[in-house]
């Protein structure tokens, strides 16, 4: 099977563990910073509007990128603090340290940090951990999805109008609008929606079938590189806003159930959430 070649294939780290083991590790270690450093004071700083970093991030990004440097010499990285590789140029570490920092910062606690592994932009491992409830959702390409030891499948509801849908607001004003739309669309139909502030969490939720669907109009590689692998793991699709799969450079994605993708995707024709919003990388 080409999926599990692909993952014969990754050298192990520099202490003979696999880069899932490896990945697992560094997230137990940087969510021990996360979780120790929650309800203390924090440094905050903008990147943008909005876009709030804490020095926690920048530490828990140091601390992942040395012991993954350390274990993987010769592989790239990319972080959400120091940026740095293509997520699409051979093997790249991918990771967010603190995905959910507005609620970090707020002490809201629904915060996770993310570590994949991709080679030339195929994801073939993923880590999202959750350091205040200790849940660690992974995947390796080809071999399942798992929340702690339990294996993972996304939704078998067919009704998209009873099912649990996340999304999460995007910086831009326009697009953030036109995501509300697709809710309007939907009310009062819509039983639950839930807008908690953690894509990587949403897309984790997804895996596990606390959510049924889950839509966002613009992410960045670090924040669905994981993600997206463990819907797929999970029996699930994960698509752009134009229907075709998904990459860690997507123009939108949507994670749901096939069933219930589908009819998301019909829904929604013509709005203008589905229409291209910029070029993909």
């Amino acid at each position: 099977m080409k999926e599990n070649r692909l993952l014969d294939d990754i050298p192990l780290g520099t202490s003979g563990r696999t880069a899932l083991e490896v990945a697992k590790d560094a997230a137990l270690q940087a969510g021990q910073l996360l979780a120790d450093r929650f309800y203390g004071a924090k440094e905050i700083s903008y990147k943008g509007p909005g876009d709030v970093v804490t020095d926690v991030d920048k530490a828990a990004e140091v601390m992942l990128r040395a012991i993954l440097a350390r274990e993987f010499p010769d592989m790239g990285f990319l972080g959400e603090e120091s940026a740095g590789d293509r997520a699409d140029q051979g093997y790249v570490w991918i990771v967010d340290p603190v995905d959910g920092t507005r609620n970090y910062a707020a002490g809201i606690p629904f915060v996770s940090l993310v570590i994949g592994l991709a080679l030339d932009g195929e994801v073939l491992v993923g880590v999202t951990y959750d350091p205040l409830l200790k849940e660690m959702f992974h995947a390796q390409r080809g071999e399942g999805a798992y929340l702690n030891d339990t294996r993972l499948h996304v939704t078998d509801s067919t009704n998209l109008g009873e099912s649990v849908i996340g999304m999460d607001l995007s910086y831009g004003h326009e697009g953030s609008l036109h995501a509300l739309d697709i809710v309007k669309s939907f009310w009062p139909e819509l039983w639950t929606l839930r807008i908690m502030g953690s894509s990587a969490l949403g897309l984790s939720y997804v895996a596990a079938g606390r959510y049924h669907l889950y839509f966002h109009g613009h992410l960045s590689p670090w924040d669905q590189v994981a993600g997206m692998l463990l819907v797929e793991e999970a029996g699930g699709v994960v698509t752009d806003r134009h229907g075709k799969r998904a990459t860690v450079y997507s123009d939108g994605i949507i994670a749901s159930s096939k069933t219930l993708h589908n009819q998301f995707m019909r829904r929604t024709d013509g709005m203008e959430w589905r229409k291209p919003t910029r070029a993909t990388a």
